[in-house]
């Protein structure tokens, strides 16, 4: 049982039950409503899509957990200084069972990709997953101790989890004009429109979280000589950092709530204002004072209650367009 405990732990079960709850609001609460006929909704709700669906999901699941089983891997010198009471590798799971579970979960994620990519005839998810788990490795031996290179990386990769299930349903990455949905055509400007909106919070969002987890960590990446923000430029310039980013989040949540208010969607207005922008303003007044590690680490979760309630505003934007 210890073991499982630890396995579970190692994997980050609630990041990959975050990432399967962004799959699945996207497909069902923005993707499913533009639907135009009763022809399309049999076509992606039933049947094989459903079970692609399903394959894709747990895909990106396998290739998120073999990232983090990696990263502590690789990580395990500068965890026992700035977590020694979390370390799970070579405590509680060998190393040599950890690099095994690496290869059999983003092994199989990037067979289940190319796999679905052969069934939906788009080619992009294999190549994108494949991608995904080579940048998961070179982030944790390399662009995680180096300036901002690291911190933009992850952020992409968290965007990745929402485009993947663009690309499964017919999209282009340039823009909507490109889709090849086919036979059952749908609302493809607003599914786009949504789209880059939920990945662009989700990247953004992620690189202030990396810079605050960096701030937390700074004793130990300072130890083994990594080059993080904090390290190089400094806390209170990384601190200004945060808060700029934080600041233009801000102002783009205003204005969608704003647009909401006005749209007639009053309960996406008042949730935008009470669920996000309160806890963002929280965020800021408690960056102000934060000092310790302790601090850091208490904004580094606030920053996901944020990034969660930030993708549960899918079910109030169903016809946004």
């Amino acid at each position: 049982m210890k073991v499982l405990i630890a396995f579970i732990r190692l994997v980050r079960w609630p990041n990959l039950f975050f990432i399967m709850l962004t799959q699945t609001l996207y497909y069902f609460f923005l993707f499913r409503p533009l639907l135009n006929d009763d022809g399309a909704v049999e076509f992606y709700f039933k049947g094989e899509r459903m079970g692609l669906f399903g394959l894709l999901m747990l895909a990106s699941v396998l290739i998120a957990a073999g990232g983090y089983i990696i990263n502590d891997y690789f990580d395990l010198k500068i965890d026992r200084i700035n977590k020694p009471t979390k370390v799970v590798v070579d405590k509680i799971i060998k190393r040599r069972w950890v690099i095994l579970w690496h290869g059999i979960f983003s092994t199989t994620g990037v067979l289940l990709s190319f796999y679905i990519s052969h069934r939906t005839e788009n080619y992009f998810i294999a190549f994108g997953n494949t991608i995904c788990v080579i940048a998961l490795w070179l982030y944790s031996t390399t662009f995680k101790k180096k300036i901002l290179s690291g911190n933009l990386l992850i952020a992409a990769l968290t965007a990745w989890v929402i485009f993947v299930i663009y690309f499964f349903v017919g999209g282009n990455l340039v823009s909507y004009k490109g889709w090849i949905s086919g036979l059952h055509p749908f609302d493809a400007p607003g599914l786009y429109k949504l789209t880059m909106l939920y990945a662009s919070f989700a990247f953004v969002l992620t690189i202030v979280r990396e810079v605050i987890k960096d701030l937390e960590d700074i004793l130990g990446d300072a130890e083994f000589g990594c080059r993080t923000m904090p390290i190089v430029w400094g806390v209170t310039a990384s601190k200004v950092f945060v808060a700029v980013w934080m600041v233009v989040l801000m102002v783009a949540a205003a204005f969608s709530g704003i647009y909401a208010f006005q749209s007639g969607w009053r309960p996406g207005a008042i949730y935008v204002f009470v669920g996000i922008l309160f806890p963002m303003l929280v965020f800021m007044k408690r960056l102000n004072k934060a000092r310790l590690p302790a601090d850091f680490h208490k904004l580094s979760s606030l920053i996901k209650w944020i990034m969660m309630l930030g993708i549960l505003s899918m079910v109030f934007f169903l016809r946004i367009k």
